[in-house]
């Protein structure tokens, strides 16, 4: 094992015990980490911190280091950092809007009244029963049918433009290329790999996981995740 790993484990646990939420660092939490009116900022940290420590782990599995010139690594955690702002909004209009098209589609009023809630969403926060399982499930399913494929190209396309610029800042704020790019993906890989084992096998169930949890506690999961999503596009990158 290596000092460089020692050092990343280290790092690892110390932020996993920063983002907890029965973390150490619980002051800090409460007044920044989850505070709503820096929800923007706080998720644009989260993802740009926690994901791109994914990616470097991915790299250090498939190609022995955790960086290399080129790779770019701030260019990526900038970009981290605005895909967990998307994220975060995504999180918000599907958990608000899922619970509605429920009570539309399968009338479960009865089982609403019964729990003494006015709607779906509200009865999350107090079942811990089937109606919570299946809202939380339907909640992940159509977030990672819809928006995930979306999120995940868009994620792709920059990862070349940031390869293809050199891994500089200056390359990275120049404009993307889509048009070029857009062809060149690896669609087998994206296809075949991302969108139809990860996003079923991994990312609908930890994100049922995700919404079974306290709303506040959510966004800070979900950047945790970002750590194993950053492995899974690594080795997705490898493939052939």
């Amino acid at each position: 094992m290596k000092k460089s790993d020692v050092f990343m484990g280290g790092f690892i646990l110390l932020l996993i015990a920063a983002f907890l939420p029965f973390g150490f660092l619980e002051n800090f939490q409460d007044n920044f980490l989850r505070n709503k009116d820096l929800w923007a900022i706080t998720s644009f940290i989260k993802f740009g911190i926690l994901a791109t420590i994914g990616e470097s782990i991915g790299l250090r599995i498939t190609q022995g280091k955790y960086n290399y010139k080129g790779f770019g690594l701030l260019p990526r955690a900038i970009v981290w950092g605005f895909l967990g702002i998307g994220i975060k909004m995504a999180f918000e209009i599907f958990a608000s809007g899922t619970p509605i098209l429920l009570e539309k589609l399968f009338h479960i009023q009865n089982a609403i009244v019964s729990m003494k809630a006015n709607s779906i969403k509200d009865a999350m926060e107090l079942d811990l029963g089937t109606t919570r399982l299946i809202t939380a499930f339907s909640i992940s399913l159509f977030m990672n049918l819809i928006f995930a494929p979306v999120f995940m190209t868009l994620h792709k396309i920059t990862d070349m433009h940031i390869i293809k610029s050199g891994g500089t800042l200056k390359g990275f704020f120049t404009p993307i290329p889509f048009y070029k790019i857009f062809p060149e993906l690896n669609w087998s890989v994206q296809w075949n790999f991302v969108f139809k084992k990860t996003i079923p096998f991994f990312w609908i169930p930890a994100h049922t996981i995700t919404f079974l949890m306290p709303s506040e506690y959510r966004i800070v999961f979900a950047a945790l995740l970002g750590i194993v999503l950053g492995i899974l596009l690594a080795i997705a990158a490898q493939k052939k």
